[in-house]
């Protein structure tokens, strides 16, 4: 399975963002998606999940109520809606996928290459 992330971009505080990973190679409905971001300068962290049934999400306590992940499997696309953005949103956003694994521990096996989003004050 190949990820492919877009959607990044420069925003100012408040604002939204939508991000998308499209999978190739294979079917997204199979596999348990996820989105991590890096900071400059900071780890690598989680920021939400959903289950390859989509009958469950997940998010960190730092995006919950701002951001929400959903899935269009007939697009094979899973998407992150990013709203009240704030400066500290500022990172490199990742999508993972996995057959198995649905955790908030970046273990999970297909990466994409990301997308960077700013977020000016």
């Amino acid at each position: 399975v190949q990820l492919q992330a877009s959607g990044g971009g420069l925003v100012q505080a408040g604002g939204s963002l939508r991000l998308s990973c499209a999978a190739s190679g294979g079917t997204d409905s199979g596999y348990h998606m996820a989105w991590f971001r890096q900071g400059p300068g900071k780890e690598r962290e989680f920021v939400a999940r959903v289950k390859s049934s989509g009958s469950s999400t997940y998010y960190a306590d730092s995006v919950k109520g701002r951001f929400t992940i959903s899935r269009d499997s007939a697009k094979n696309t899973v998407y992150l809606q990013m709203n009240s953005l704030k400066p500290e949103d500022t990172a490199v956003y990742y999508c993972a996928a996995d057959p198995l694994y649905y955790g908030r521990y970046a273990t999970y096996t297909y990466w994409g290459q990301g997308t960077l989003v700013t977020v000016s004050s």
